[in-house]
């Protein structure tokens, strides 16, 4: 005969303290802040809590408290490998707190970051780490009436809704174009896909850098909206050839496009880099491994997502940064594909 439940079928609480041998408060603070039991209670607690196979609510425990256990994290895609770098950070941080993680993907949809932003709102949670700086107004005045810490994560930027870690996508840009102007190249291309905002403060700092040298054509630029591929980076440089043969360098928005590139150079018998220069965006690991090794752009994704969720615990905690912006950099990870001309 199995244990006595109530009449919902649902195992109560006080059920799993007189299994336990504690006392509700006992029991319940077991799911608030475990670290405040004994080694032995927590033991006895979670056992029980196994054998009955007990569920806390979270929603009425909202209630009470007027806030959940969750971390909520917004991000634009769970395919990029971009993000699966900044969600390996974001677990692996959170490992061991009495905080779990639930995940929202707005596929780069506005309207969408919105609907879960509210979503969020109605939730409660402890805390929500958001992707990128551009939020809609509407979506910004949600951020703001969240009541618990906020952390905007990828990039940076002057007005924080309350705390921020990334770096300048801006400058990465312009810091890449240096680089390769510095090889002696003066015709660089540029491909881009998706083009979401951080896309195009890269995008801003290429364009900044070439009319810095007197260099920026219109003519170089080959941009689409639609998803990165590697294919799409053949496709691109394709049309970028056609239009400008006479480029020598081309930097792409991020490593997808910079490998189709090569590969389109591949069977063009176009010699990287010899005859053209590439530079990509994210430093992506095939980078390395590519033949020739292919130059990016590093940026710290696996810290950022380790830096926005113990800002935000912390913050949970009453110890919020003296400084709320967190600037990570990134690093220009010279490779073959973009030597001098005259090597």
């Amino acid at each position: 005969m199995g244990r006595k439940t109530t009449k919902s079928g649902k195992i109560r609480l006080m059920e799993v303290a007189k299994l336990a041998g504690v006392s509700p408060i006992t029991a319940s603070r077991f799911f608030r802040n475990p670290e405040a039991l004994s080694l032995a209670k927590r033991e006895r607690v979670d056992s029980a809590v196994k054998e009955l196979g007990y569920v806390p609510n979270l929603a009425a425990r909202a209630l009470a408290s007027h806030r959940t256990e969750v971390i909520g994290v917004v991000i634009p895609s769970l395919t990029n490998n971009v993000f699966a770098d900044v969600l390996r950070g974001i677990y692996d941080s959170s490992e061991g707190s009495r905080y779990s993680i639930q995940l929202a993907n707005t596929r780069y949809s506005i309207l969408q970051e919105e609907k879960l932003l509210r979503l969020f709102r109605a939730q409660k949670p402890a805390g929500l780490i958001v992707t990128g700086i551009n939020q809609t107004a509407d979506s910004r005045a949600i951020l703001e009436s969240m009541n618990c810490p906020v952390t905007q994560i990828m990039e940076i930027g002057d007005s924080p809704v309350d705390m921020m870690v990334g770096f300048s996508h801006y400058d990465a840009g312009f810091a890449a174009i240096s680089h390769i102007l510095a090889q002696g190249r003066r015709r660089i291309g540029f491909l881009g896909a998706r083009m979401d905002p951080r896309v195009q403060r890269r995008f801003e700092g290429y364009r900044e850098a070439m009319k810095a040298a007197s260099l920026f054509d219109p003519n170089l630029i080959v941009t689409t909206t639609v998803p990165t591929t590697v294919t799409l980076g053949g496709t691109l440089f394709a049309d970028l050839v056609a239009r400008t043969p006479d480029i020598d360098a081309v930097f792409c928005v991020n490593d997808d496009l910079a490998l189709g590139v090569l590969f389109e150079c591949q069977r063009r018998q176009i010699s990287v880099p010899r005859d053209l220069a590439i530079v990509g965006f994210n430093d992506l690991e095939f980078m390395a491994s590519a033949v020739p090794s292919l130059t990016s752009v590093r940026t710290n994704r696996y810290e950022m997502g380790r830096h926005a969720v113990t800002m935000v615990i912390e913050a949970i905690e009453g110890r919020r940064p003296e400084v709320p912006v967190l600037d990570l950099g990134f690093q220009l990870m010279v490779r073959e594909s973009s030597t001098a001309l005259d090597t």
